[in-house]
């Protein structure tokens, strides 16, 4: 048996392209591999010299960016002082996740392959294109990929007669070890995590600002099918600066009700305090966690009982499993030749962690404490524009929230975990208070306020637009008339967000307005359409003015229709051919003149 050493590295959004990297850690376990795996901004990249074999997994978000966790080492790996030798000494293969609906799938995966390539590293394998709308989702290519990567991580090397893979149903080491304490603490370190205000610099995920909720406005008509919620916060003395097009991150909680649940479920005491020890030297606890820490603490705030489960979650709750028919289902759920069926029960009804284990109690019932950190995801923030500008509402942060809730098959409706958090907090009822920080977003708006703009934001994507109008009127509104946004929604007297607000901008002359309400007609009319319809006016003002384009809102089918309606006006009003048109739109997205934030 070769002495290899395996390193996964890699960038994730949302938690799946983590769970693919612990899925490859845990097969190394099975074949005697030892293996590492580190978030690739936390990984010193100057060491990927010395490294003989890596398996990079990396999620393609938005437009074809990198995630979060990924964009320093992103920013270093194209560098173009590295020398082309630089990996010489590397095998790596690339595991990609996306989703084919987008214009850029798999956009990030792709072109790290290409630039390992172009520094010298050996690839064992073609790059792994995960797709998210395969009907059995990323693991219809990724388990055929890994079967591969296997075969070619141990090639000559097979294990010896000594040793035998350890078989599916056996679990591996918990990472973590529970605790529990006699007592309960007496310093009440739970509340040291966040604090009011932070004099030692911003909030951050480590240290949110517990931020006052001031109003929580329901904007959608009485009669309209979704909740929309506009939502403001006080940050006075939090340290918490923005300016239009950043985000705010919010880190929600479970129910109440659901954490009761769950603690019946699993037998757990939730007075009952613990301490958090690894199994490994060198493994750090969840940042976030304090020590020592309830279990309410731990399942209200930090499990994601509310998700919907992966592979994994099935895999592990079968080696955990001493219930012979509750074990036999969980095994056949988690098997590659159970993928259509673990669909057909989880992943298209979605459902819950929570519901999953209520549906095998036996086996819930007998989770070892130790291992629901290894079980359980923990809850992510949520990610929302900015909708208010600090000059135009001082200590004041506003976001505009449509509340999340859908019918499956299952009985119970599916409901959001942080939109419908937050649209149960009512601050009229008392003191209400949020953890939440700032980050940059993907929106950066010009600095002179005389540079025109057009922002197409229907629905919800108008809220970063709203905090631009609002700064650029406050800094230069002799410049405003170039201010141009296309808001689209269903009907006037539903869903228009701020109207009051925007035929006051336009008396001013401040703003040029363009609606396009869908169902007040017999032919439906989008954004996409009204474009088209003032095309000499979109041509002039990008072409003659050097107008900066934005477009926020949903990814699925609007981005590539606005592109179309756009390509069709640079046709019609500059007279240029196709290719020229759709290489006139490449200029303005390389040059940042034409931005988009979009989510699913």
């Amino acid at each position: 048996m070769p002495n290899t050493r395996l390193l996964v590295l890699f960038g994730s959004q949302t938690g799946t392209a983590q769970d693919v990297s612990e899925r490859l850690s845990r097969e190394a376990w099975r074949r005697e591999l030892g293996c590492r795996v580190q978030a690739l901004d936390s990984y010193p990249v100057v060491n990927l010299i010395n490294e003989p074999l890596v398996i990079f997994v990396c999620a393609t978000t938005g437009q074809g960016e990198p995630p979060d966790n990924m964009k320093n080492f992103w920013r270093f790996i194209f560098r173009r002082n590295l020398p082309s030798t630089s990996l010489c000494q590397m095998d790596f293969a690339v595991l990609g996740l996306g989703d084919s609906s987008y214009a850029k799938f798999n956009f990030v995966a792709k072109k790290l392959h290409r630039r390992l390539l172009q520094l010298g590293g050996s690839a064992l394998l073609p790059v792994c294109l995960g797709d998210d709308q395969h009907e059995l989702g990323p693991d219809a290519t990724i388990d055929p990929w890994l079967h591969d990567l296997w075969e070619k991580v141990l090639g000559p090397h097979p294990l010896p007669l000594d040793l035998s893979l350890t078989p599916p149903g056996v679990p591996w080491p918990s990472k973590f070890t529970l605790k529990f304490l006699q007592e309960v603490p007496s310093t009440c370190s739970e509340e040291l995590c966040v604090t009011g205000t932070d004099p030692q610099g911003p909030p951050s995920e480590l240290q949110p600002f517990l931020a006052p909720m001031v109003t929580n406005q329901r904007v959608t008509g009485p009669s309209h099918f979704q909740d929309v919620r506009l939502i403001e916060f006080d940050i006075t003395g939090s340290g918490v600066s923005f300016v239009a097009g950043d985000v705010v991150l919010i880190q929600p909680e479970n129910t109440a009700s659901h954490v009761q649940q769950f603690c019946q479920a699993l037998g757990l005491d939730a007075a009952q305090h613990f301490t958090l020890q690894p199994r490994e030297p060198g493994v750090p606890c969840p940042a976030r966690l304090p020590q020592p820490c309830s279990i309410q603490r731990l399942v209200s705030q930090y499990l994601d009982i509310a998700s919907v489960p992966r592979r994994s979650f099935f895999e592990l709750l079968a080696c955990l499993s001493c219930h012979e028919l509750e074990r036999e289902k969980l095994l056949e759920l988690s098997s590659a030749q159970g993928q259509e069926d673990l669909c057909e029960y989880c992943t298209r009804p979605r459902r819950t962690v929570l519901e999953v284990l209520c549906d095998f109690p036996h086996t819930a019932g007998a989770i070892p404490p130790d291992y629901l950190l290894d079980l359980i995801p923990l809850i992510r923030p949520r990610a929302f524009s900015i909708a208010s500008s600090l000059l135009a509402h001082p200590s004041r942060l506003q976001i505009l929230v449509a509340v999340v809730q859908y019918q499956t098959r299952l009985k119970e409706p599916r409901r959001g975990l942080c939109s419908n958090w937050l649209a149960s907090l009512d601050p009229g009822q008392g003191p209400v208070r949020v953890p939440l920080w700032v980050r940059s977003g993907g929106l950066t708006f010009p600095k002179t306020p005389d540079t025109p703009v057009i922002m197409v934001g229907p629905g919800t994507g108008v809220a970063p637009f709203r905090a631009a109008i609002q700064e650029r009127v406050a800094q230069g509104p002799h410049a405003s008339p170039g201010n141009v946004l296309f808001f689209g929604c269903r009907q006037r007297d539903q869903d228009f967000y701020w109207e009051a607000e925007w035929t006051e901008l336009q008396t001013r002359g401040c703003l040029t307005l363009v609606t396009a309400f869908s169902r007040e007609q017999e032919q439906k009319v989008y954004v996409q359409h009204r474009l088209r319809e003032l095309g000499p006016l979109v041509w002039g003002l990008l072409d003659l003015r050097g107008a900066h384009f934005y477009l926020a809102g949903n990814a699925k089918y609007m981005p590539a229709d606005v592109s179309d309606a756009l390509t069709s006006i640079f046709q019609e009003e500059g007279g240029l051919s196709g290719p020229a048109a759709a290489a006139y739109l490449a200029r303005l997205q390389r040059t940042l003149r034409f931005q988009t934030e979009t989510w699913a």
